[in-house]
């Protein structure tokens, strides 16, 4: 089935601050999409003739690539806006017993279907998502992501050390991965990610199993979250006392390869960045996460001196919202923080493009380009009184930043899935 789209396209396929060419951007274009795939895209006066007998959907507002969350957790939608704690205490006291609900599988049922509902709602078309402990919080989100044709990656939780009723072995953590590799991998646009919870929730010998299992199977990735807070990074310290810092206590079980996701990232050394970049490993950045949290800001200096790829996570639910378009936003002020201002189209390929070359996905969704899968996002601007009043002379630079500062939900009119229109503001 051949259908287009008429709108305005901005996409940028690689990070513009070494390649200006990166933006691409048609004020009045054509997307052509056969069966779930873009076919043609391109200006309008260009492409119209070409496809003159093909039907046409007109677009309402600024369409961008549908967005790539790098990391969430799907078991702590209930959880998000959680009182009073920094990461080890709030993780006790908010996120462990939440998390141990999902032994049922009709929560875990629930929980998935209303999370999908909140990524599509939001723009986000593919994510890397952390589950449970428990297989069956796997095969409820992989089921419901079938059910609506998502790109999503996952995999069981292993944390052989953590609290009762939340807890494997290194045994069953290794029979529960390979069933769960086995029941999905491969299936539509499921992939499968190595997820240790974190290295003080694993032991050594759960951390050597999970590098084992990352080599035994070249097609998977692996997701972990690394120096998030100063007293973590204290407690991994004292734990692993003969590694250079956090990211060796990984990097001495195999688990550091151009496959590895890790969240947060924010208290490294140069030593660790270097070693980043040598082995092709990446960070996603969580900036609403570490400000509610209060555990710091990502430092993008740093991160670009040593070439460190990077994708963007909301890091539901310590993160404080679903959406990557304001996660932009957040990331922004969170840059200068740190002395970086961050360029708005830059913050845009950190959500589409940036995050799926993390997740080792750039050649099916990221930046509508011919081959991939058409996966886009329809922004409103004129979405709140105070957004239209703001972009009503704006450029395209000045439209984007303001879209990422004061947009939200609300600014997300319809989210394309294979070119079917998945979310619709008007309709829900």
């Amino acid at each position: 089935m051949i259908r287009a789209f008429r709108g305005e396209f901005l996409s940028v396929s690689r990070d513009p601050r070494s390649d200006p060419q990166a933006v691409r951007h048609e004020a009045d274009g054509l997307l052509v999409v056969e069966d779930g795939v873009v076919a043609a895209r391109g200006p309008h006066a260009e492409l119209a003739e070409r496809y003159a007998g093909v039907p046409v959907e007109a677009l309402p507002g600024l369409v961008v690539p549908g967005f790539v969350d790098s990391h969430v957790h799907y078991p702590q939608t209930d959880r998000i806006a959680s009182h009073g704690e920094q990461l080890l205490d709030w993780l006790e006291r908010h996120i462990f017993p939440a998390e141990k609900a999902f032994a049922d599988k009709a929560h875990a049922d629930a929980v998935a279907a209303f999370f999908l509902g909140e990524l599509l709602r939001n723009g986000t078309t593919s994510a890397l998502v952390f589950p449970t402990v428990h297989e069956q919080s796997v095969d409820a989100l992989f089921e419901a992501a079938l059910d609506r044709d998502m790109r999503l990656i996952s995999g069981k939780v292993l944390m052989d050390l953590g609290p009762d009723g939340l807890n494997d072995t290194v045994a069953s953590g290794r029979a529960g991965s390979e069933a769960l590799i086995r029941r999905w991998r491969g299936r539509r646009r499921l992939g499968y990610a190595v997820t240790p919870r974190f290295a003080l929730a694993s032991s050594d010998a759960q951390l050597a199993d999970a590098g084992a299992l990352l080599a035994e199977h070249p097609d998977v990735l692996m997701h972990t979250h690394l120096a998030e807070n100063r007293r973590e990074c204290a407690e991994v310290a004292a734990r692993f006392s003969a590694a250079a810092d956090y990211l060796d206590a990984y990097d001495r079980f195999g688990l550091v390869t151009g496959r590895s996701v890790f969240a947060h990232g924010i208290h490294l050394p140069d030593r660790a960045c270097r070693r980043l970049h040598e082995s092709g490993a990446g960070i996603a950045v969580c900036p609403s996460s570490n400000l509610f949290l209060g555990s710091g800001f990502f430092d993008f200096a740093q991160a670009d001196r040593h070439g460190i790829r990077l994708g963007l996570g909301s890091d539901v639910g310590a993160g404080t919202t679903f959406s990557l378009l304001h996660t932009q936003g957040i990331a922004y002020q969170a840059a200068l923080m740190k002395g970086t201002a961050l360029d708005p189209f830059r913050a845009l390929w950190l959500a589409t493009a940036g995050s799926a070359a993390l997740l080792h996905i750039a050649d099916r969704v990221g930046s509508l380009e011919v081959g991939q899968e058409a996966d886009f996002v329809v922004l409103d601007t004129q979405a709140t009184p105070l957004l239209a009043r703001r972009t009503r002379h704006a450029d395209l630079a000045e439209r984007l930043f303001a879209l990422q500062v004061l947009g939200d939900d609300r600014a997300v009119a319809r989210t394309y899935l294979l070119g079917r229109c998945a979310w619709d503001r008007d309709t829900e």
